[in-house]
C-alpha cells in the first residue's frame, strides 16, 4: 500500500482492524525486519491495526531531495499518523531509529499516542557502549554485516537476517541515509515528557547504542518500565524473541 504526505511516497503494509499501531524500523533495513520482530505479540493481541511503514530512503518509500534530515522524516511520519489514524489514539513502537522516530512523535502528539514501546533505541545521549562481544560466535558463519549486528552467531540468527534484514539493505538509499544522517538530531520540543505506559528494551551487549542511556529514558517518562536482556545485543529482537514477546505482551495488557 502506498500512502503520499508531505511529498513522499511512503510505502506501508498493515494487518488487522482497530487501535493503530505504527510499528518503525531502523536504519539500513524495512518494513520486514520490525514486522518479523514484533508482529508475533501485536498479531496475537488482537483490535489493532498493525502500519509497519518503510522509513523515507528505505525499501520502497523513496526520499526525495527535500527530505535532508531526522526532523524532515518526522514531519513525513506526523503526517503519515493524520492521514492513517486521524484523531485516534495510536500505539508507537520503534527498534533503533525507529524508536527514536517514536519518542519523537510522543513528544509532539502525546495526547494521540496510547502507548510508548523502545526497542534498542537511539538517543541523542547515548554513552558508554561496550565493545562487540558475541556471545556465540562463528568468523565462518556469514558476512561482516551478519557477524558485526549478531551477538548470537547461529545459523537460525543468519536465516532470519538473510530473510528479515538483508534485503531491505539491499534496497536502501544510501546517498539519502548519508544526508538525513548528516542532521539525525531531531529539534527539542519545550514540552512535558510522554505520561502514557511505556516500556523500553535493551540489550546489555548492544555494541550500536549500548544500554546505559536506555536507563536513563526511566527518568524521562514517568511511567516507563526498563528491561535490560542479557546475551543480546542491537539485533535483540532476533536473538531474544520470547522475552521481547513476553515484554510486549506485558505492555499492551497494561494499555
Amino acid at each position: 500500500m502506498e500512502c503520499r504526505v508531505e511529498g513522499v511516497a511512503v510505502h506501508y503494509v498493515a494487518h488487522g482492524a482497530g487501535r493503530p499501531a505504527l510499528v518503525l524500523h531502523g536504519a539500513g533495513v524495512d518494513h520486514r525486519e520490525a514486522e518479523a520482530c514484533f508482529e508475533p505479540a501485536l498479531g496475537r493481541h488482537g483490535g489493532l491495526r498493525r502500519i509497519y511503514p518503510d522509513l523515507p530512503g528505505a525499501g520502497r518509500t523513496p526520499a526525495p531531495a527535500h527530505v535532508r534530515s531526522a526532523d524532515d522524516v518526522l514531519a513525513v511520519l506526523l503526517a503519515l499518523v493524520d492521514e492513517l489514524a486521524g484523531p485516534d489514539p495510536v500505539l508507537l513502537l520503534g527498534h533503533s531509529a525507529g524508536a527514536y522516530y517514536a519518542q519523537g512523535l510522543a513528544a509532539r502528539r502525546p495526547a494521540q499516542v496510547a502507548g510508548l514501546a523502545l526497542v534498542c533505541p537511539l538517543l541523542a545521549g547515548v554513552r558508554d557502549v561496550p565493545p562487540h562481544r558475541p556471545v556465540v560466535r562463528d568468523d565462518e558463519l556469514g558476512d561482516d554485516e551478519f557477524r558485526g549486528y549478531f551477538v548470537v552467531q547461529t545459523p537460525a540468527m543468519l536465516e532470519r537476517y538473510a530473510r528479515y534484514a538483508a534485503p531491505g539493505a539491499a534496497l536502501a538509499d544510501l546517498a539519502a541515509a548519508e544526508r538525513i544522517g548528516a542532521h539525525w538530531e531531531l529539534t527539542r520540543v519545550d514540552a512535558p515528557p510522554y505520561a502514557g505506559p511505556t516500556l523500553v528494551v535493551a540489550g546489555r551487549r548492544d555494541s550500536t547504542v549500548g544500554y546505559a542511556a536506555a536507563a536513563d529514558l526511566l527518568g524521562v517518562y514517568p511511567r516507563a518500565s526498563l528491561a535490560v536482556l542479557d546475551d543480546a545485543g542491537h539485533a535483540l529482537p532476533h536473538e531474544q524473541p520470547v522475552a521481547l514477546d513476553g515484554l510486549l505482551r506485558g505492555w499492551l495488557g497494561a494499555l
